[in-house]
């Protein structure tokens, strides 16, 4: 029995000190380069407060919008009874399988620059999607989807009791949505503008692709430029002012409490019958689909297309030229960070989920607490500190460095899923084992994994995706290392080749959706059995 206890106490503190290694020794370090000179240098610059007032300024408005969407689109599917939910739901998360930079280059080739969008062509005016609501529109696409899914998840395990009662009460729909509904959802949408703000304040992608001069910079795009001219000070101070965002949104997650109505749903929120509600609820997830595939398949013409906008006939040159300058080996570097941080964070979150949901002990809360302690780190910020802090080290500059970012990254919300799935597992299962004398690994793999592997399944899903189409951290280290895929869209880009950047969009968004597809056919098999 001390031998095993020793063995779990082993196990959780070389977790915590891998934490430590590649979170906040990191951070630290990123700290550490900060000083007078470089805050001095980087306030002085005329760029420094337009940058702020640029990035606060696009980030409220696209979260405000992104949210507004959200609820409406959530409720459109969880409170009406239309067909098709399961058709709508897939639309609308489709934005997240492919890079922040790939909507930019959708809303260019629909909307246009200076005459050479479709809009453009259609109307026969040179209109611009560059500037403060170009970027907007790109940072709604980008965010939308995890605004909807935060609130589509909540809504559907609503306890449709109390509105039973308060309609058997007499209590009309408005005083029941502001008495009961909005309560219900007060953490979620706390949680949710903080995690959308976050997420479109730091993102370099989108503004990146459609500022102009009379714009001017954001803060991601200034700090990329100070880490270009190796001014990891001035780079560091503002890391730690897109850090602050994220804390303080970590910090509302922990002491928010949880105000639903229980943990126990015993009948679901009825649907309206309404014919005018889901008249309704068609018209806006059908526009609303609409808008999103717009620029998806704007930037999917200018793959086919011989010379957009000038010359529209078919054509697989934009493929074959993107094929030769080398994006077979792009795919197959993409591929590996992507298979790594599948599998090394899904093993990873697994064994830090079961130690810190059923190995309890004095260092599980700290441990439990660096596990999520990720989320609060935007990827730019991330790719900073290990830039600065794993600079001399052997890792640096090869596939371990970007995979190690990716699935730190990452790591925070598969770190969840299993923490709380294992957490709804019989708890006596290791104490009946331990009567039999089965020894807990053989308890863990026969027994525990297999009631956690459709979780497991998402987890891995998760990283993939997620490695394969980020730009953010993997911006910073893949330079000196063999380079991902999402990567050789700001280098078309940089050469103003519009055609290979929405090839490789392409490609990005075509083997994300096909795992993501092969996933949920085997986890909804699974489930049927």
């Amino acid at each position: 029995m001390k031998h095993k206890s020793i063995s779990r106490t082993v196990i959780q503190v070389c977790l915590a000190l891998f934490f430590i290694v590649v979170v906040i020794a990191p951070i630290i370090t990123m700290f550490s380069r900060i000083n007078s000179q470089s805050f001095k240098s980087l306030t002085s610059s005329a760029d420094f407060v337009p940058s702020i007032i640029n990035s606060v300024t696009t980030a409220l408005t696209a979260t405000v919008i992104s949210m507004v969407l959200a609820i409406l689109a959530s409720f459109s599917l969880c409170r009406t009874h239309i067909r098709g939910k399961g058709f709508f739901t897939m639309l609308f998360v489709l934005p997240m399988l492919i890079p922040s930079i790939s909507h930019a280059y959708g809303l260019k080739a629909l909307i246009g620059v200076n005459g050479s969008g479709i809009l453009s062509f259609i109307l026969g005016d040179k209109i611009s999607v560059l500037g403060f609501w170009g970027i907007v529109i790109g940072s709604v696409m980008y965010s939308f989807p995890v605004a909807f899914l935060m609130i589509q998840s909540i809504l559907q395990y609503e306890d449709g009791m109390p509105y039973k009662a308060a309609a058997v009460l007499g209590i009309p729909p408005l005083r029941r949505f502001t008495g009961i509904t909005l309560p219900y959802l007060k953490k979620t949408l706390i949680s949710m503008f903080f995690a959308v703000f976050t997420m479109i304040i730091t993102d370099y992608g989108v503004p990146e692709a459609l500022h102009n001069r009379e714009f001017g910079y954001t803060l991601s795009i200034l700090m990329l430029r100070d880490v270009e001219n190796s001014d990891f000070g001035a780079a560091g101070i503002i890391g730690v002012m897109l850090l602050i965002p994220a804390v303080v949104a970590f910090s509302v997650d922990m002491l928010v409490p949880e105000l639903s109505q229980s943990g126990f749903v015993s009948e679901t929120v009825e649907e309206k019958e309404g014919r005018v509600s889901k008249i309704l609820a068609y018209v806006f997830c059908s526009v609303l689909s609409i808008l999103i595939l717009l620029p998806i398949t704007a930037f999917i013409i200018q793959v086919f297309a011989k010379s957009y906008p000038v010359d529209m006939s078919f054509s697989f040159s934009h493929i074959i030229d993107t094929m030769k300058s080398g994006a077979d080996g792009f795919l197959i570097n993409s591929l590996i960070y992507s298979v790594f941080a599948a599998v090394f964070g899904t093993v990873l979150a697994f064994v830090c989920a079961y130690m810190t949901a059923r190995a309890k002990s004095k260092i599980t809360r700290a441990l439990h607490l660096m596990s999520i302690t990720s989320v609060a780190i935007p990827g730019l910020v991330l790719g900073l500190s290990y830039v600065i802090f794993f600079k001399s080290s052997p890792i640096y500059g090869t596939v371990f460095i970007v995979g190690f970012a990716n699935a730190v990254h990452f790591f925070a919300s598969p770190y969840l899923m299993m923490y709380n799935t294992l957490g709804k597992v019989n708890p006596d299962l290791e104490s009946v084992g331990k009567t039999l004398g089965i020894r807990r690994i053989k308890i863990i793999i026969d027994v525990i994994v297999p009631k956690v592997r459709l979780t497991m399944y998402e987890m891995a899903v998760y990283f993939f995706v997620n490695s394969m189409m980020t730009i953010s951290a993997v911006s910073l280290l893949a330079p000196p290392s063999p380079q991902p895929l999402s990567l050789m869209i700001a280098r078309a880009e940089s050469q103003i080749d519009i055609g290979k950047a929405a090839t490789v969009s392409l490609m990005i968004l075509i083997i994300n959706f096909i795992i993501k597809l092969v996933i949920t056919l085997i986890n909804r098999k699974r489930a049927l059995k």
